[in-house]
Parts: C-alpha cells; structure tokens; sequence
C-alpha cells in the first residue's frame, strides 16, 4: 500500500514511519525542512516537501495514496481553537482529496476528549465531545462529515503517548516540577491518566489502517488510568524532588493553565480495539519511562 503520512518526522510519525517500512508499504513523509526529509530517507520513505496548512500539497499526496495517516497537530497550548480548526480544514482537504473507494484515511483524536457516563472508562463506542465543549473536538467532527459522505476514515484515539524522552502533557507536569521544586498531586492523587508506549501506538496506527473498518473508533490505551499520585512520585523520584499532595485551592498557583486538567479523571479503555484489530501492547509502562526519563531530553 502507499501511505501518505502526515507528522512523519514527529514522536508518533519517525516511529511509524519504518513499521510502516518493515511491514512492505510503500511510505510517502510530508516534510517542512531539509532535516526532516533527510530522516525520512534514512528510514526509507519517499518525501513530500510542504506544510499541512498547504491544501495543494495535501491533495496531491493524499489523492496518489492507497491510505493517508494523519499525525500532523499544533499542541501549542496557546491557540488551541485556531489549531483545531486548521486540523478540521485539513482532515477535510485531505478526505475530498481520496475517493470513496480508496482510504482509509486515519484520523487522530484523544480519548480525552470523548465523552462517558457514570464516570467508568471511556470507550471505543461512546461519542466525542463537541468543539463547543473541547475545540480538538473539531478533528473527529470532521471525521464523521467525511465518514457521512461514505469516505472510508477510521479515528484513533489516543491517550498520553511516552518513552523515555516525551510524555505528552506530562512534559508539562515536569517543567513546572522544576521550576517550583516540587511535585504535586491534586487531593488524594487518584484520578488517572490512560497510556501508550510509543512503539504500541505505532503498531496500532499499522493494524488501523490494515484491518481497520470504515467508521471505527479505535483506543491505542494500552494502561487504562495510572493514578496521577504514582505519577508525581515517579517524577520526584527521577528528579531528586519531593512529592506531595496539594488542596484543590493550590492548584491554580502550582499549576497555572493545567489546573483544572490536572485533576481531571481521564480513564479510558482499549479492550474492543485488542480484540477487533489483535493487538497486544508489549512496551514499557508509563511509570518505568518516567522512572527511566532522560533529564537532559
């Protein structure tokens, strides 16, 4: 197959682009600079030179692909709603690029931002939660415009992504632990956050766009909810700092813009999507990265 892959010289995309090589596709990585393109080489893509805000770009490669992964986002936290309109413009450009017969196209979301009942695990199967509420809701509204109009898009949903090196929003957890020298927990520290290894969501974007059926929602969850309280103590222990709990009145101080999410209870559930697409995570925890963490990363 030959796979147009947005983000490809990102966390998720350099290590999917040579599982995506090994498995014997055809691997085409969008590019911005000379570097990145290099690494692509190295790791056998073809490359595409250009920016995801280039509609052109998008629909020439997306319309020459058997399927398109979609990786590329702006996590900058200030933006937010801007980014998440320019990822629905470019979920869009890039579905109306591909023909309903071809795809799939794989569309990336989080399972923070789907919405659950009666506070269990959030699901493969329970809705997102509109951009109203979350603007990064605005990528799987896309998704569903483009699966209405009987495109083929799958959505995987992901939850903190981490190696020994980047962590996801965790990033954030660690730089203010280093500039308050401390590590704080909200109240008893028992809300989760669920959890990949980098190397199984990697997998798990292979198998999607392998086995994946049109419309499905697939969780690359491979550690339901790590309580945030073993968290910080993985943190403190890594960085020679202390743990410790705080009063829900501290937060906004400690922890500035991520007050509220830090004592958010974020569970989520990957049990349909092992099934469906058999797939076994096998990478370190989230804890032992942590604990392993590269302080000079």
């Amino acid at each position: 197959m030959r796979v147009f892959v947005t983000g490809a010289t990102g966390f998720i995309g350099s290590h999917l682009v040579p599982e995506l090589v090994t498995a014997g596709h055809q691997v085409v990585g969008l590019s911005r600079s000379d570097s990145g393109a290099r690494s692509l080489e190295r790791a056998g893509a073809e490359v595409v030179r250009g920016d995801v805000t280039e509609d052109a770009i998008l629909r020439y490669a997306a319309a020459s692909a058997d399927g398109v992964v979609h990786l590329a986002f702006n996590h900058d936290p200030a933006g937010q709603q801007q980014h998440s309109e320019e990822d629905r413009h470019a979920i869009t450009v890039l579905g109306s690029a591909m023909t309903t017969s071809s795809g799939p196209l794989i569309v990336t979301s989080g399972t923070g931002l789907v919405l659950s009942e009666n506070e269990r695990a959030v699901a493969e199967t329970d809705p997102p939660a509109p951009s109203s509420v979350f603007a990064r809701g605005a990528s799987e509204e896309a998704a569903d415009a483009l699966i209405r109009e009987g495109r083929n898009v799958v959505v995987v949903r992901l939850p903190q992504v981490h190696d020994t090196q980047r962590q996801g929003r965790l990033h954030w957890h660690i730089e203010i632990a280093r500039q308050k020298g401390r590590v704080a927990w909200i109240g008893d520290g028992a809300n989760r956050v669920p959890a990949v290894h980098v190397s199984d969501a990697a997998r798990l974007f292979r198998l999607a766009l392998e086995r994946g059926h049109a419309g499905a929602r697939y969780h690359a969850v491979a550690e339901e909810g790590v309580p945030l309280r073993l968290i910080a103590e993985a943190i403190g222990q890594r960085l020679g700092l202390p743990a410790e709990s705080i009063a829900p009145g501290e937060a906004e101080p400690y922890f500035g813009w991520m007050a509220q999410l830090a004592g958010l209870d974020l569970p989520a559930t990957g049990a349909a999507t092992r099934e469906q697409l058999d797939w076994t995570p096998t990478g370190p925890s989230l804890l032992a990265d942590l604990r392993n963490l590269k302080l000079d990363a």
